[in-house]
């Protein structure tokens, strides 16, 4: 069995998506669709997709055609009943993909850091209380006609949805690691994050990290248990 992991970016494949395959047996089938991959077809031995986050807009496949084949696995996936996440840019795509309004929400915050998500009544079965995660957008999504809204955070209510228990879709990184967020941090300023609203310094990240990187990675593995694990 393999798990479909579509990559907007180069670098190391650490986070715990790939952990969790390793851990149970499973491929985890990494395209990079930016660098000229194709992504294939459903088949038989597809046991899930991730659609990872990145610096791409949802919007932006006339500018980035490679996007359009990620939309047609998306689609495909979804028609399939294939588990179908997506993380920050994969969410919005997935948003944007069922018609909902997927962008720069116009109020100028930013979340890069770890910043508190509150599960709405519905998210309570996937998330049961309020918990700190791994953040870098400025983007958001609106929750699509047919799906439920999961959670919020102080800056951006749209923080989670699912369609029918095959699609969910995080605007928050619980797959990055400390070292893989260290990363970002180390390149903070290339994104253009550290003193723009809403970002927390440095100092507050490494803090927040070290509180919270566990819980986030227990919840997050006992996710994938629950979201993939029933298609092994």
């Amino acid at each position: 069995m393999r798990i479909l992991c579509i990559r907007h970016e180069a670098d190391p494949t650490d986070d715990r998506i790939t952990t969790w395959c390793a851990q149970n047996g499973v491929t985890a089938d990494i395209r990079r669709p930016f660098q000229g991959d194709t992504l294939g077809e459903v088949t038989d031995n597809l046991a899930g997709v991730a659609v990872y986050g990145g610096t791409y807009n949802a919007y932006d496949a006339p500018l980035h055609p490679f996007l359009n084949e990620e939309y047609r696995m998306i689609d495909a996936a979804m028609a399939a009943g294939v588990p179908l996440l997506g993380l920050c840019q994969g969410a919005q795509m997935i948003a944007h993909h069922m018609g909902a309004f997927a962008g720069d929400p116009g109020h100028g915050q930013h979340e890069f850091g770890y910043y508190e998500v509150t599960p709405s009544e519905a998210g309570k079965d996937w998330l049961p209380e309020p918990m700190h995660f791994t953040q870098a957008h400025f983007h958001t999504f609106d929750t699509p006609a047919g799906a439920t809204h999961l959670a919020s955070s102080v800056l951006f209510k749209n923080q989670a949805f699912a369609v029918d228990d095959r699609v969910m879709a995080f605007q928050f990184h619980p797959e990055q690691t400390q070292t893989g967020f260290g990363r970002w941090m180390a390149r903070g300023d290339e994104w253009g994050r550290y003193g723009k609203p809403g970002v927390q310094n440095k100092e507050e990240q490494a803090r927040l990290m070290a509180e919270h990187d566990a819980t986030q990675h227990d919840w997050f593995m006992g996710f994938l248990d629950r979201f993939y694990g029933r298609a092994l």
